[in-house]
């Protein structure tokens, strides 16, 4: 990019830019560590319009305003109310920082890097976000939308998805770092990836530093960045028991330390599954599969204790007696069926 010149206009055309035009989100207008926290922890391979267009942002908090409140909190509440959001390690660490950071830090998010990065689920970029939006601190960040705008302004041909390449990336983001304002300058960094520097086709006469921009200048906006080919999908077919008695459902917990305290649909073989009514299917992704999951209404002569799963239960099926935290899949073959209910046969 050149000399410190060059990164001053950088730097100032991308604050101005930020300033000017910045959306307005309620995690921008807080310095509050915990908020900014649980908005990086739910944003984690989750969209913006998801998180407040939903309402789980703003449910959360009301829910769990501070550290103390969510320290105190059971494991089942955490996960009831991050429920249609996945990944929910995110929850559990974030229930398990609560009550480090209540106990040890008395309740006040460390100011340290080195410190904050070890607690459960904060890495490096979560370090960035909440030392420089809450505490004003210089320390850079890399994330998705980031690391695309500096592998564009700078032309970097080594794939930002290799260890090479992110070392690259924060090495740069670390040089341009504005340190007199690092908040705007890292919050910019990000909505300038998010609504320009899109992946595919940026959008570069948008561009407020579109002079600063290699890829642009050599005409290769739209080849970068570079990555390493991701790994292949892999299909897999899911059968589950849906079974309905006097307005109760049938589910079982999950297991696995991933899925701890959530629960599902009883699993059924494939064989078990061949002699019984599909009542709906539909496809979803999870990491590298891609799973058909196929629910099945049970046998007249089905019952709990004949299913492979284990530590079921009858749950209410209605408005007014909230399920046990779900697996998305399971949540949403629950709605499926309940738009389905009144007009099939369908009971047990």
């Amino acid at each position: 990019m050149g000399g410190p010149t060059a990164v001053a206009g950088f730097q100032r055309s991308l604050g101005d830019w930020f300033r000017a035009e910045a959306k307005d989100y309620p995690w921008r207008r807080t310095r509050d560590p915990y908020a900014i926290l649980v908005s990086e922890l739910m944003l984690q391979q989750t969209q913006i319009a998801t998180v407040l267009g939903r309402g789980y942002y703003d449910r959360w908090l009301r829910a769990f305003p501070d550290w103390s409140t969510l320290a105190a909190a059971e494991e089942e509440a955490v996960l009831k109310l991050w429920e249609g959001l996945g990944y929910y390690n995110r929850a559990r660490n974030l229930h398990r920082a609560a009550k480090i950071i209540t106990e040890e830090y008395r309740g006040h998010f460390p100011d340290d890097p080195a410190t904050a990065l070890s607690l459960p689920g904060v890495g490096r970029y979560t370090v960035g976000a909440v030392l420089s939006f809450a505490y004003g601190q210089a320390v850079p960040l890399v994330d998705g939308n980031v690391g695309r705008v500096l592998a564009r302004v700078l032309a970097l041909e080594e794939a930002i998805n290799s260890p090479g390449g992110l070392k690259i990336l924060w090495d740069w983001a670390e040089a341009l770092l504005d340190r007199e304002d690092p908040a705007t300058h890292n919050s910019a960094l990000m909505e300038l990836g998010q609504r320009i520097c899109r992946p595919g086709k940026p959008d570069c006469p948008s561009c407020p530093v579109r002079g600063h921009c290699l890829a642009d200048h050599g005409g290769l906006a739209e080849t970068l960045p570079v990555k390493t080919k991701p790994a292949a999908i892999t299909k897999r077919v899911e059968h589950v028991i849906l079974a309905e008695r006097s307005g109760e459902i049938y589910l079982c917990q999950e297991s696995g330390s991933r899925r701890r305290g959530l629960w599902r649909l009883p699993e059924i073989s494939a064989e078990e599954a061949a002699d019984l009514t599909e009542m709906l299917r539909f496809d979803y992704t999870i990491t590298r599969y891609r799973v058909t999951l196929l629910v099945h209404a049970p046998s007249p002569l089905w019952r709990p204790a004949r299913s492979s799963s284990e530590g079921g239960a009858w749950f209410p099926f209605r408005a007014s007696a909230p399920l046990p935290p779900l697996g998305a899949p399971y949540r949403r073959a629950l709605d499926l069926y309940g738009n389905l209910r009144d007009g099939l046969d369908l009971k047990a």
